[in-house]
Parts: C-alpha cells; structure tokens; sequence
C-alpha cells in the first residue's frame, strides 16, 4: 500500500494523479447526485456550445473533440480520464526504460495524445446516452407520450427522471415528477406526460390501453 501511494505521489505523475482524483470525485458525486433524482449537469448546464467563428482555433478543437454531441460533465469526465491514463502509461514506458520524463513535458505529451482517443470515445458515447433535446424534437411535444421512469420514484419531491424514444427513434431523458393526485411511480413503471412546466414534466400512471398501443407499436 506504502509503495502505491509512494508512486501516486511521485513528483512526475502527480498531474495524471490529480486528474485520477479529480474524475473520481465527479464521477462519484453526479453517481450519489443522481440516486436521487438530480444532476450536476442539471446545474451547470447540460451541453456546451462553441462557437467558430472567425478561425477560433480552441473553439475547432473543442468541436473535434465533440464537444456539444454530448453532456458537458461527461466530457469533462473523460478527458480526465483519458489524460491520466496516458500519463500514467507514459511514465510507466519511461521508468521501465530507465528514464525521468519532467511532470511538465510529460503532461503536454499525455494532452496531446489523449486528444485523438477522447475524439473517438466521446463520439461512442455521443451515440448511445440519451439526450434532453434534439434538433428536430420540441421537448413539448412530448406530452401525451408514455415514457417509462428511469430514476425515481417520482413524487411531490425530488424530481426524477424518465426516458422514451420519439419519432425517429432516438431515446431522450427527461426530468419529470408525480401529479400532485397521483400515487407515486416507480422506477419501470409506465407512465403517461400529462404536462409541463418550468422545471419539469408531470406523469401520471399510464392506463393499460396507451401501454398496450405502445408495446404493439415497438413490435
């Protein structure tokens, strides 16, 4: 345990060791964040938009990397991530040949060459996380779709969260909360948008024919 740390330490590796520790703080907390039904990304903003124009060359790069095609947080997540396996590695093929590579020139040397995987990780990601919005979807016209909870249960507090897939098949996640008359929904359950408001959707318990019509229509 001493010699791991020791290692962890290092002058050399403590900015990969930093990032390491700076991921798994996030990732832990949006994970407790979203047991009950909130979201850092909520709060900071779901997606980040770069502009372009006029040659700007960090605003290209953040696009190459896919930055806007999925969660902010995300993004950040994985570039940490990225950056401090590459440096770890780095430094590993570095002492194993009998070398000291400087923490600066090695930390440049991981950001560059974490740059083409965080490219095509991030546009795995991109395709199989659900997205709040689209281009070609207005969030409103989802109510009056049945949707299927996805953290919950939804009640009067805490809003949670629910999923379906609209026209063209592509899934979306939505916060959403209980009527005030209904009962509360569990996570699975089958419930229908009834309306909208500022912070949320309102569900109500499906009746048995929207569910039956759906699962005939998936068929």
């Amino acid at each position: 345990m001493s010699a791991l740390t020791d290692i962890l330490l290092a002058p050399d590796v403590r900015p990969f060791a930093v990032a390491a520790a700076i991921m798994m703080a996030l990732g832990g907390i949006e994970l407790l964040a979203m047991l009950v039904g909130f979201s850092i990304g909520e709060v900071f903003g779901k997606e980040v938009a770069v502009d372009v124009d006029h040659g700007n060359g960090l605003g290209g790069l953040f696009l190459w990397i896919n930055a806007g095609r999925l969660p902010l947080l995300i993004l950040i997540i994985l570039a940490l991530g990225v950056f401090s396996i590459a440096g770890f590695f780095l430094q590993g093929l570095a002492h194993g040949v009998g070398i000291s590579v400087p923490a600066s020139i090695a930390a440049l040397a991981a950001a560059a060459g974490s740059l083409p995987v965080i490219r095509v990780t991030s546009r795995g990601i991109a395709r199989i996380i659900p997205r709040d919005e689209t281009y070609v979807v207005d969030e409103a016209d989802f109510v009056g779709h049945v949707a299927e909870v996805s953290i919950g249960p939804l009640d009067q507090g805490l809003p949670g969260r629910v999923r379906l897939k609209d026209v063209f098949g592509n899934w979306h996640s939505l916060v959403a909360r209980a009527s005030p008359e209904s009962t509360p929904l569990p996570v699975g359950a089958s419930v229908l948008l009834v309306d909208r408001d500022a912070k949320s959707f309102i569900a109500i318990s499906a009746p048995a024919d929207l569910i039956a019509q759906q699962r005939s229509d998936r068929a």
